[in-house]
């Protein structure tokens, strides 16, 4: 673990914080106890910066001053930053705010400018220019850097939401945002690096969350401009409870009593960790949805899975939306995920071996069977008329316990189906799971048959989840619903 993680982590774990306090002194705001005359406003800076440490170092995970401030005071306003920077304990990391990019000997010099002269632990970072711009930072192997993903400024989807095609990928994904693929290669280029994520932009933070599940995430926004600070956190935590940083600057160093402001940030950080981590994995209806599956919704939306208009169903049915999960055998990283979230039901769920309904279940069910290490088999629509003749492929024994894989539930006819084959020839089936409940009545018509149904979502958390980020809007939500309640 480089050292700024380390003292990162000693500092989480010490002051059970992971708030981080910006030190972005504006001399208009300098409050009025700490200046002592007009023109030396370098000097009040400097107070003022010494009395947020001061009240403030036993509540927080790291400090993050902005150099602009400084760099904007000439040497006065340099020497000022030197001096806050002495001011702050030696094991509490510094963020220095910089967003530096450049290549070559540039790059170098302004690594050796931030590192070897101002000893910040570590450093934000421009990514525009590519590796070239980060290589002269990360040879500091004991040094974090914070690469500009999605920020937190109103603008900010003017380049960054752009979206592109990466030639690179071997998956061939379709069109993702620049941003996304700013995550996913950046944490490439060295282990020192995370991620500056806006707060403004809960969405993004769950998406940089799937591209990076192992990344530290820098988080501005919160407090003076306006980012939700729950569901910024639900959406970016890891499983561990961290892995986000957030910042807080205007909010605590404004405030009249920045201690007291600093003790309720914290309070209100640590009540959300705590509801996170009370989230199941694998909800169930009306339970908190995990940030990973509400990546998994997203991701789902974007490659064409759920759509929404007015749909002829197989039934013959109006319906105004359509889901069609054959497509994440295009996505093999998104088939995976989602095989994930089956395993995590199955976890729970007593069987000797899986089952997928042909055929459309059947990639899924494979790559359950990889993600959970459970044994796969599936009944054929059809007996061969040579070979073995088989009606159901795989290795089993009669009395083994099947739980069906299936992608998702409408009337349970298909999975019903399933279950008489493979009960037919001796097998136990009790179980099926499956991605999405449409809730249309399947579930229980799956009980009446003496199967137990576990979806990892359901169509109302879905509707939900892409209400809350802006892809869907509440009326079409609402003529979904109505249809379901119609249709049950």
């Amino acid at each position: 673990m480089p050292d700024f993680f380390r003292k990162l982590a000693n500092a989480i774990e010490r002051n059970q914080s992971l708030l981080c306090v910006g030190l972005d002194p504006a001399p208009d705001q300098i409050p009025t106890l700490y200046r002592q005359s007009d023109d030396d406003a370098a000097a009040a800076i400097l107070a003022w910066n010494r009395a947020i440490v001061a009240q403030t170092a036993d509540l927080v995970c790291a400090y993050k001053p902005n150099i602009a401030f400084y760099e904007a005071l000439g040497a006065a306003g340099m020497a000022t930053l030197r001096a806050t920077l002495a001011a702050i304990p030696a094991d509490i990391p510094v963020i220095l705010d910089a967003k530096r990019g450049d290549i070559g000997s540039t790059a170098a010099a302004y690594a050796a400018a931030c590192f070897d002269d101002l000893k910040a632990d570590a450093v934000t970072l421009s990514p525009y220019l590519g590796r070239d711009s980060i290589d002269a930072f990360a040879r500091y192997a004991d040094k974090g850097l914070f690469v500009l993903c999605h920020t937190s400024n109103p603008s900010a989807g003017e380049f960054q939401e752009l979206e592109i095609a990466d030639w690179r990928s071997l998956d061939r994904e379709p069109n993702q945002p620049l941003y996304v693929h700013v995550a996913r290669t950046a944490v490439s280029w060295s282990p020192n690096v995370g991620l500056v994520v806006g707060a403004t932009f809960p969405e993004a933070v769950a998406r940089v969350r799937a591209a990076a599940p192992r990344a530290w995430f820098l988080a501005p926004g919160i407090g003076a401009q306006g980012g939700d600070l729950e569901t910024t956190l639900a959406a970016g935590l890891r499983a561990d409870g961290l892995g986000v940083i957030v910042n807080a600057s205007r909010s605590i160093a404004n405030a009249a009593d920045p201690r007291r402001a600093a003790q309720e940030m914290r309070a209100a950080i640590n009540a959300a960790r705590q509801k996170v981590a009370a989230a199941p994995v694998a909800p169930t209806p009306g339970a908190e949805i995990a940030p990973s599956l509400r990546a998994l919704v997203i991701e789902l939306a974007d490659l064409g899975a759920v759509r929404f208009g007015n749909f002829t169903l197989a039934s013959g049915i109006q319906s105004p939306i359509y889901i069609d999960l054959r497509l994440l055998v295009s996505r093999p990283k998104l088939l995976a995920r989602a095989a994930e979230a089956y395993a995590a039901l199955l976890a729970d769920t007593p069987c000797d071996r899986i089952a997928g309904v042909p055929y459309a279940a059947l990639p899924i069910g494979t790559a359950v069977a990889i993600a959970a290490d459970k044994p796969l088999i599936y009944p054929r629509k059809e007996v061969k008329e040579h070979g073995l003749g088989k009606l159901i492929e795989g290795a089993w024994t009669a009395g083994d316990r099947v739980a069906i894989i299936e992608d998702l539930i409408t009337s349970g006819g298909s999975t019903i189906n399933t279950a008489e084959t493979l009960r037919a020839a001796g097998l136990v089936v009790e179980h099926a799971v499956v991605l999405i409940d449409r809730e249309q009545g399947g579930a229980a018509r799956l009980a009446q048959a003496g199967i137990t149904a576990h979806a990892v979502l359901t169509l109302t958390q879905i509707l939900d989840i892409l209400v809350k980020v802006g892809r869907l809007d509440a009326v079409k939500r609402q003529e979904v619903l109505a249809f379901l309640g119609k249709s049950q």
